[in-house]
């Protein structure tokens, strides 16, 4: 790569040389996070692995838009004390936090803390457009509370038609007619697994787990829990739901919004570690990786408040998706299937929370043929709400990945992450396809018991006659 591509090329210094900083002791006093922060731009040795994976560099080719890019302007912006510029604000937006350059990071460089601090930094230094932060207030006041989000899916049915009209309107219409299109034109009845309540273990109780209901998922496929708690419970585990957890608190953190993220884990923290106090607990669940991902940072998140610290720390090392846990099960498949399964790593499972083969095995080992889909490792697009703040470089992701998926002419697709989901959904229905995207808790809970998965009956798929295909898997 040459200099015209790399950001402050006279200071980048040989490739294998530890990034130098220049925080004065007085600076790195005054706000903890910054010592964070400088030990791993300290770790950075400007190899650029991390340009080979980054979506957005893949897609744009400006390596501003790259993790190297972005960690060079993160570091002039806290270290020379400077509030964001709009041109920064725009590359670290356009960060989708798929954190793939933390898989292929030779240096171990914790870009994921980094760039939450940048946005921190964002929300507290630079004043937004009025449609940007409009934008992301509303997001903020819906999205994480399932009432108002139930609410506003219903309302979208009323606004789908005029998509193309609201697309038009200035500033706001790209993400207007996005949100529009993602929203599904109805809705599930509301699961009576949900809301505060415990479940039974089916016999002998042998372990006891809570699940985190989540905010959008109960809204948009209930089914989803509803298919863990049926799979856990079959296997001898007691399944709590417990008062006053919410939402995880993913979705305002990666818009800059510490504190809010925050009050949302201390919620979550306190109705866990009652349940921990209580009857105990063996795990606290996650059926979304997104959410998985920060749950199991908490311990990070509260380094640095007495009244939380140990408390988090617990709690983050409970944390598991809700394959994690199953693998320590032993599940006994009691249908067989002829499918072809694509599995979708979502990149919070496979890079955030480091779980690759897991799920795949689980599904071989429930009698599914499990594909891997090529270029794996890059996002879907989906990423939060990143397929509203950024819909172009987001819809070029999901075409992307709708044709990579495409090529191992699957069945059905499953993953673990319900934004993913929903994104890989809308691409599949733009190309008049009916390719079915579920959880995979959902197929397994099929595979030793449970009913079709809804998608799959919907898509006219079924179950194999079950004493060929067991003799098949076999």
């Amino acid at each position: 790569m040459d200099g015209r591509d790399r950001p402050d090329h006279d200071v980048q210094g040989d490739t294998d040389e530890i990034m130098q900083t220049n925080f004065t002791p007085e600076h790195l006093a005054s706000d903890p996070r910054l010592q964070a922060s400088e030990k791993i731009l300290r770790s950075c040795v400007h190899c650029g692995f991390c340009t080979a994976t980054c979506p957005t560099y893949l897609l744009l080719g400006d390596e501003l838009d790259s993790p190297r890019g972005r960690i060079y302007q993160i570091k002039d912006m806290l270290e020379n004390e400077r509030p964001a510029t709009a041109e920064v604000v725009k590359h670290i937006d356009r960060c989708l936090s798929c954190l793939s350059c933390m898989t292929t990071c030779p240096s171990g460089v914790h870009y994921m803390h980094l760039v939450d601090h940048a946005r921190a930094h964002i929300e507290e230094t630079y004043q937004r457009p009025w449609h940007d932060r409009a934008l992301r207030r509303l997001l903020a006041a819906i999205l994480p509370y399932p009432g108002r989000f139930r609410f506003a899916m219903l309302a979208a049915r009323l606004g789908k038609p005029f998509a193309g009209a609201l697309g038009a309107l200035p500033h706001l219409g790209a993400s207007l007619k996005a949100m529009l299109a993602l929203a599904p034109w109805s809705l599930p009845s509301r699961s009576a697994m949900e809301g505060p309540q415990s479940f039974p273990a089916n016999g002998e109780r042998k372990r006891r787990v809570a699940i985190l209901s989540g905010c959008a998922q109960p809204v948009l496929d209930p089914g989803i829990n509803e298919a863990t708690i049926r799979l856990l419970t079959r296997h001898g585990v007691e399944v709590v739901l417990p008062k006053g957890e919410g939402c995880c608190g993913a979705l305002v953190h990666h818009m800059g919004r510490e504190h809010d993220a925050l009050a949302f884990a201390r919620a979550n923290i306190d109705a866990w570690t009652a349940e921990i106090d209580g009857e105990g607990l063996d795990a606290i669940l996650i059926t979304a990786s997104g959410c998985g991902t920060t749950i199991k940072d908490y311990g990070f998140m509260f380094r640095n408040e007495p009244a939380y610290a140990e408390k988090a720390a617990k709690v983050s090392a409970l944390a598991k998706d809700v394959t994690e846990f199953v693998e320590t099960l032993e599940i006994a498949p009691v249908r067989g299937f002829d499918l072809t399964v694509a599995y979708h790593s979502a990149c919070s499972m496979q890079h955030g929370q480091q779980l690759k083969d897991g799920p795949k095995r689980l599904l071989s080992r429930a009698g599914f043929r499990v594909k891997e889909v090529p270029e794996g490792h890059i996002c879907c697009g989906s990423a939060g709400v990143y397929n509203i703040l950024q819909p172009e470089i987001a819809g070029q992701l999901r075409e992307r990945k709708i044709g990579n998926i495409g090529r191992t002419r699957p069945d059905l697709v499953a993953t673990g992450n319900i934004g993913c989901m929903t994104q890989l959904a809308k691409g599949f229905a733009d190309k008049g396809a009916t390719t079915p995207v579920v959880h995979t808790a959902e197929l397994l809970d099929w595979a030793t018991g449970g009913p079709v998965p809804a998608k799959l009956a919907q898509a006219g798929i079924g179950e194999a006659p079950a004493a060929e295909a067991l003799v098949a898997a076999e």
